[in-house]
């Protein structure tokens, strides 16, 4: 069994008029099943930046994301036919400003905004179901982290 291997993540959120909070999910580029923007730390990055980097080029969202994590989840990423790696990545929460028309890999991925419960039905691993299942509990700080990006 290979080392785990870390990697960054956004959870790009936003709240409806209504005062629902939804997330943005994209599918794998490999299964096509609802993933989390995510990636490999990136050299002479803040983790948070990367993750907001990954958020544009795979969900071609831009907004403001937090420098504290909100939670961590592990999965197997695939490298070719017969490897799998053990990845564990740190999710930061963004809120989202605005979503591209176009992006660098629009053509390699689709994108939708879900409730947190409904996203969570949808990915494969528990740590990250449970994450998002939790999102409803933990609204007064995502909401702090919303009053934070008006204010910068």
């Amino acid at each position: 069994m290979s080392a785990v291997r870390d990697q960054i993540g956004a959870l790009p959120l936003r709240w409806e008029k209504t005062g629902k909070l939804r997330v943005l999910m994209v599918t794998s580029r490999d299964t096509g099943r609802w993933v989390m923007p995510k990636g490999w730390t990136m050299d002479g990055k803040k983790p948070w930046h990367a993750a907001k980097i990954e958020a544009l080029e795979e969900a071609g969202a831009v907004g403001f994301v937090s420098d504290r994590p909100i939670g961590i989840y592990h999965y197997d990423k695939r490298l070719g036919r017969n490897s799998v790696v053990p990845c564990r990545v740190t999710l930061y929460p963004m809120v989202v400003a605005k979503l591209k028309r176009r992006w660098k890999e629009s053509g390699e991925r689709k994108r939708h905004w879900f409730a947190p419960r409904k996203a969570a039905r949808l990915v494969d691993e528990n740590e990250l179901s449970t994450l998002l299942k939790s999102l409803s509990e933990r609204i007064e700080e995502l909401n702090e982290m919303g009053d934070l990006r008006k204010a910068s």
